[in-house]
């Protein structure tokens, strides 16, 4: 008697025989548009593309690399944490502030720092998990809670005169590179570990991708929410000492606005804003192409409102290709 075939053992075999398919992602999209990105600024101007100018914008993006990699968790979550500047900005002024004003040793004013900059990301895990406020809502509200105070307690006072052991953090080299780069590499490539290799890496894309089948799962949802918006805080907290070591003062508005570089750095690396997907190496990827991007026009004599719109340009055909191919392979599948 003759075998027959289904149509899915079918499927599965032709499937087999074409071999495998070259998936093309998000990263390899980007990385495409650096190398592309750095070909173009390199012909523009002499000065982009030296290991000096190279190692500064390094530097200059340590910051937003940091508080990005605590966002793509979040993101992937399908939730968002717009308040990392206001904490980055409250936590710079905690540091001086406990530092000149309560007489504190530099060294116990930057733990008192971290510790507040986690308490504050764990109240926006607290109002999103334990009272249901979705978090665009709650960290909007946090993000003016957390000014105001950074405000209120610096009363437009800056701190300066830090010790050199600080200020090398920020402006030190270690073997020729910049300080801050090393924490920075050993932070992403924690991170992409852990979203990547772990439990609780695959427990975030299960949140993303649905919430309430997780639940179901016996993923601790609410926990895992509050320890990532915590974490959110802390790094955003570490970031200001960072900030604050390379500027050499401490100011109130310091971290205005970066967490819009922030996000746009996330889904640039392919994050999906509604959650499920996402890595750390995309990120990565659309920290530094944004970054370069900025450093290349601004020496080729573009101005500030003209590199906002080339970088959005960007963000936008980036998002539109990324949606273009996840249709083809959706409908392929």
């Amino acid at each position: 008697m003759a075998a027959t075939t289904t149509p899915a053992a079918a499927s599965t075999t032709a499937s087999r025989r074409e071999g495998p398919r070259l998936e093309i992602g998000q990263e390899l999209i980007l990385l495409v548009a650096l190398t592309v990105v750095i070909g173009v600024l390199a012909l523009t101007s002499e000065r982009f593309f030296t290991v000096e100018n190279l190692l500064n914008q390094g530097r200059l993006l340590t910051e937003v690399g940091l508080i990005a990699l605590p966002m793509t968790f979040i993101i992937v979550t399908g939730g968002i944490d717009l308040s990392v500047g206001s904490i980055m900005g409250l936590c710079a002024i905690l540091l001086g502030y406990g530092w000149k004003n309560l007489g504190l040793p530099l060294e116990l004013a930057i733990l008192l720092t971290l510790l507040v900059g986690t308490a504050a990301g764990f109240v926006n895990g607290l109002v999103v998990t334990r009272m249901g406020v979705p978090p665009l809502i709650a960290t909007i509200a946090t993000l003016a809670l957390y000014r105001g105070l950074a405000e209120g307690i610096s009363q437009a006072r800056s701190v300066r005169g830090y010790p050199d052991w600080f200020l090398a953090l920020g402006q030190g080299e270690l073997l020729g590179v910049p300080s801050q780069l090393w924490l920075l590499a050993f932070a992403i490539l924690a991170f992409g570990i852990v979203l990547a290799r772990t439990r609780f890496g695959r427990s975030l894309y299960a949140i993303g991708h649905n919430e309430t089948a997780a639940r179901f799962s016996g993923i601790p949802v609410d926990g895992i929410k509050l320890a990532i918006y915590a974490l959110s805080g802390f790094v955003a907290a570490l970031a200001a000492c960072i900030f604050v070591s390379r500027v050499s003062t401490t100011r109130s508005d310091m971290g205005s606005g970066i967490e819009l570089d922030v996000i746009a750095a996330v889904v640039l690396g392919g994050t999906s804003i509604f959650g499920g997907v996402g890595t750390i190496w995309g990120t990565v990827l659309g920290v530094v192409l944004i970054q370069l991007l900025k450093n290349g026009l601004a020496l080729t004599g573009v101005k500030g409102d003209a590199t906002i719109v080339v970088i959005g340009t960007v963000l936008i055909l980036s998002i539109l290709i990324t949606n273009l191919l996840q249709r083809r392979k959706g409908v392929e599948g």
